[in-house]
C-alpha cells in the first residue's frame, strides 16, 4: 500500500511559478514510476508529466513540455513538479500518483495510487 500526499498548490498569476510536491510513504518507493495528472472542472483527468524509477526517463504532456519539470528524491520519497510561465489554462486539480511498475506511463490506467489532490489555480 502506499500513500501520496500532494502539496505546494495555490493562487499565482500568468506567468509565475510554483513547485508542487508529493511525498510518498512505504518503503518501496524508488521502484514505481510516478506520475502527475490534471483535472479541470467538468473535463477528464489529463497527464501531465511522468518520470521513471530512477528519474533518468520522464515524459510530458503536449500542453506542459517545455514549461513543466517533473523530479524525484527517492531518498526523501518525494516527487516534484515545477511549473514555470503558467498560463490560466492550468488551473486544475493536480494530482500525483505512483504505477505498479517502473518504467514511466502516462495513462490513468496504468497508475494504481492517488492522492487526493491540491488546487492550481492561475489567474490572469
Amino acid at each position: 500500500q502506499v500513500q501520496l500526499v500532494e502539496s505546494g498548490g495555490g493562487l499565482v498569476q500568468a506567468g509565475g511559478s510554483l513547485r508542487l510536491s508529493c511525498a510518498a510513504s512505504g518503503r518501496t518507493f524508488s521502484s514505481y514510476a510516478m506520475g502527475w495528472f490534471r483535472q479541470a472542472p467538468g473535463k477528464e483527468r489529463e497527464f501531465v508529466a511522468a518520470i521513471n524509477w530512477s528519474g533518468g526517463s520522464t515524459y510530458y504532456g503536449d500542453s506542459v513540455k517545455g514549461r513543466f519539470t517533473i523530479s524525484r528524491d527517492n531518498a526523501k520519497n518525494t516527487v516534484y513538479l515545477q511549473m514555470n510561465s503558467l498560463k490560466p489554462e492550468d488551473t486544475a486539480v493536480y494530482y500525483c500518483a505512483a504505477a505498479l511498475t517502473s518504467r514511466a506511463v502516462t495513462t490513468t490506467y496504468d497508475y494504481r495510487y492517488w492522492g487526493q489532490g491540491t488546487q492550481v489555480t492561475v489567474s490572469s
